[in-house]
């Protein structure tokens, strides 16, 4: 983008674009934040159960569920895509696993029950961080273990 002198939205704009190409993380490095987002709020969950209710419990699964509904439901929509066969599959297994889990965790809570799908979205997190050539991916100036609020997702 051409930075006009005379235009000060026109420089702002430049600046930012400039700006968000160079900082924004890539969509691994996202989905990795995104997934240890979600482990440490269920950390901090199991690590207060005495003081949560079932409205913490649920918005904490719910939020789980969306990130993990998006790897579901980009592995069922792109069948001819990047992605051998095989890995689609174990997304979706693996999706499926999670989505049952969580049924079970609001049909009886109990916090040990997390501990699976913290690991889980750790271990993945972990996978998406390193690079296909094996090199961890750079965090952007971020800890990937403190991951900012600007990954939210909302419901």
């Amino acid at each position: 983008m051409q930075n006009n002198p005379g235009n000060p939205y026109a420089s702002a704009a430049g600046a930012y674009g400039t700006n968000a190409q160079k900082n924004a993380p890539d969509q691994r490095e996202l989905e990795a934040r995104v997934l240890l987002k979600s482990a440490r709020m269920m950390q901090d969950l199991q690590e207060s159960w005495e003081n949560c209710n079932a409205d913490v419990i649920r918005e904490t699964l719910k939020y789980n569920r969306q990130i993990w509904m998006m790897f579901y439901d980009t592995a069922l929509e792109n069948p001819e895509g990047s992605r051998p066969n095989d890995l689609r599959s174990n997304i979706i297994n693996l999706a499926n696993f999670i989505f049952k889990r969580e049924t079970e965790i609001l049909a009886n809570p109990a916090k040990e029950k997390f501990d699976v799908l913290i690991n889980i979205n750790r271990e993945i997190a972990a996978g998406l961080m390193t690079n296909p050539d094996g090199k961890t991916a750079p965090a952007s100036g971020k800890s990937p273990e403190e991951p900012s609020g600007t990954t939210d997702i909302k419901g």
